[in-house]
């Protein structure tokens, strides 16, 4: 017992020393000292053959994964919404000021206060999800779309700063991002063969590699900033912060209050130089509003909250030479150019390549292959190349706009703006990027099918249409390098799962010109079946919100189109069966608004929830006077005290489950 005893002094003693060391960057002890005390600790565990969980001696596994499985949220995570001036944050302030007192003219004797504003770092990184209950971690996850993520404990578990327990025993999720500092990225590459160029692909590559002993060589950090699902109703965004760190849950120590426009420049300004001092890529500030009750009042857009925005600095500009432009095709058939660039360092990130747009870009941009150009890296994607140096430098060459395809060999035609190539039937990388397209999560959703494997089935398989797909046998599948047994079969077996689909996940696989996830699902609704959109009118096409005349006519063209037609229909004979979807919501649960607290067996918050809102209800994310019915599963914590408190409809145990059955139908 004595052993025991001391066993858990030592995790309970390294735990808080990583703490200090990782999080808070004050090591309590020389790194000879910790190595003396952890050290003690991996003898102690060997003597005894007692391992604890919440060890440090076992936060970092080596074993190689199979594959990532799916990890479904309790709360969907949303996007940051995004602004690169001040003119567009006065904007966003305007916004929610009107907001806040429109809501204080309609309810004077429950007012929100004046705007505060907390400002923190916007990094660079992978956003992880991490799920705890009875106070361990239970889950780590990536955000994915949002709703849906890839499992990735193992590779989250190599960063020393996350703990593996936690004092709270509820339920809660907790947002944050996985980085690899910049230090940690020069020593890596002092130490590899292979060097890493970029910090942030560098963290997002180390939390999705299957091997967690790679993943630990980048020794990445993570910083928290968000509770998704969480029971403690909070009163303002600057009280969860400080319970985070009560928690020992790694913060970045950077936030500030301010109260005023003037207070937010004013600070932006600071941060502009002073983010080129710290450790890590950043590129912007996260402004959120301070108070949790005017965020519920805010509340979200589809993909964004109302009440914070991400203010993103000015793009940096460097110039280079540009040494060739390579021409590539895409889905829709654009042969479009790239830059190929001498090699420049961006902030620690090299770039090689730059857009250009099309031909007259580069005609009005006067580019020439030698030239020394001006580029931009906006919004850390790849860079845009402004215009040249010299309009008249010596030993520069013409670019020459190609005639015919670089893939194919046809002749290329001029459209619009693009040059295009016309052969949709079997120019390759055309007929590639359609079935990648085809088999992504947010279309058809068929896992294990990458572009690699689309390019081995085209290759090997002679594969010509996304028809074709569901031809594949155990047989042509176990022919294939890479493919064994349990690998095709589950293959298969996801091929023959996504016959069964949405209509709006149908529509955007499909690729209509102009039409993303959100115009799928638009249409979806507005037509109902799949056959009611083929045959849409125009005049019926314009009424879906966002559609113009632009679109409306595509979507004519494409299900005109011969070759199209035909390719759909055998789509559909290798028995694709898609789901009608609802025209309208039904107004049962109209001005109802729901709060959903507490795990509930066997269902997702995101199902109850999209079941009330195409009821005609509304669901929030906190209880006040203004809920009417609050949902309880198990462990509801304070929400369900509070609904007490202010005499609010609780629904649980079988009234709860009768009620979810009842929306069902």
């Amino acid at each position: 017992m004595e052993k025991k005893d001391r066993i858990l002094e030592l995790i309970e003693k390294i735990n808080q020393l990583n703490y200090h060391y990782y999080t808070l960057d004050q090591p309590l002890v020389s790194d000879g000292e910790y190595d003396k005390i952890y050290q003690e600790l991996v003898k102690l565990e060997k003597e005894t053959g007692i391992v604890m969980d919440q060890s440090p001696t076992q936060k970092v596994g080596g074993v190689i994964l199979d594959k990532f499985k799916k990890h479904y949220h309790i709360n969907r995570l949303y996007s940051q919404d995004k602004s690169q001036s001040y003119d567009e944050l006065k904007a966003w302030i305007d916004r929610c000021q009107k907001i806040r007192l429109n809501y204080n003219r309609e309810n004077p004797n429950d007012p929100l206060p004046e705007l505060e504003f907390l400002l923190e770092y916007k990094f660079d990184g992978l956003t992880i999800n991490l799920t705890y209950e009875n106070g361990s971690l239970q889950t780590a996850a990536t955000r994915g779309n949002g709703l849906v993520g890839e499992e990735v404990k193992p590779q989250v578990l190599t960063i020393e700063s996350i703990p593996r327990t936690i004092a709270d025993k509820s339920l809660m999720e907790i947002q944050g991002e996985a980085v690899m500092p910049l230090s940690s990225l020069e020593a890596y590459n002092k130490k590899y063969d292979i060097a890493l160029k970029n910090a942030r692909n560098a963290a997002a590559g180390a939390i999705r590699n299957l091997n967690t002993e790679e993943t630990k060589k980048r020794n990445l950090a993570a910083y928290f900033y968000a509770m998704p699902t969480n029971d403690k109703n909070f009163k303002t965004e600057d009280e969860l912060m400080d319970y985070l760190e009560e928690l020992n849950i790694p913060t970045f120590p950077y936030r500030k209050l301010v109260s005023s426009y003037d207070q937010i420049i004013k600070e932006l300004e600071f941060i502009k130089e002073q983010r080129k001092k710290i450790d890590v890529l950043t590129d912007g500030v996260v402004i959120k509003i301070n108070d949790k009750k005017t965020q519920e009042v805010l509340g979200y857009t589809n993909k964004f909250p109302r009440w914070s925005i991400a203010y993103k600095y000015e793009a940096e500009e460097y110039t280079t030479t540009l040494l060739d432009v390579v021409w590539n095709v895409g889905r829709s058939g654009k042969v479009t150019p790239t830059a190929i660039l001498e090699p420049v360092d961006f902030s620690g990130v090299t770039v090689k390549r730059a857009t250009l747009n099309n031909y007259d870009d580069i005609q009005r941009k006067k580019v020439k292959i030698g030239s020394k150009v001006f580029i931009r890296r906006s919004n850390d994607v790849i860079p845009e190349i402004l215009g040249v140096v010299d309009e008249n430098q010596k030993g520069t060459k013409e670019i020459e706009r190609p005639s015919k395809c670089p893939y194919c060999n046809s002749e290329l035609i001029q459209g619009n703006v693009h040059i295009v190539c016309p052969n949709s039937i079997s120019c390759t990388p055309q007929l590639q990027a359609r079935m990648v397209h085809y088999c992504s999560r947010n279309a058809m959703d068929i896992e294990g099918i990458s572009e690699k494997t689309i390019e081995q089935f085209m290759n090997d398989l002679s594969i010509k249409e996304i028809y074709d797909l569901y031809d594949l046998s155990y047989e042509d599948l176990i022919s294939l390098e890479g493919f064994k047994e349990k690998k095709a079969n589950n293959l298969l077996n996801n091929i023959e799962k996504s016959k069964e689909c949405e209509l709006k996940n149908f529509i955007y696989a499909i690729g209509i010109p102009n039409v993303g996830e959100r115009t799928a699902k638009d249409l979806a609704e507005k037509f109902g079946s799949f056959e009611n959109l083929r045959n849409a009118s125009f005049n019926s096409l314009i009424e879906v919100e966002d559609i113009g005349e632009i679109t409306a006519n595509n979507i004519i063209d494409f299900f005109h189109d011969v070759n199209i037609k035909s390719s759909i229909d055998i789509l559909l004979s290798k028995g694709i069966k898609i789901k009608t979807a609802s025209k309208e919501t039904s107004g049962d649960l109209k001005e109802k608004t729901f709060v959903i607290t507490g795990t509930i067996e066997n269902y997702k918050r995101d199902y109850i929830k999209d079941l009330i809102e195409k009821n005609g209800g509304k669901v929030t994310s906190a209880v006040s006077k203004n809920t009417d019915i609050v949902l309880c599963g198990n462990k509801p914590g304070s929400k369900k005290e509070k609904a007490q408190e202010l005499n609010i409809q609780i629904y649980e145990n079988d009234k709860l489950l009768d009620f979810i059955k009842k929306l069902e139908g």
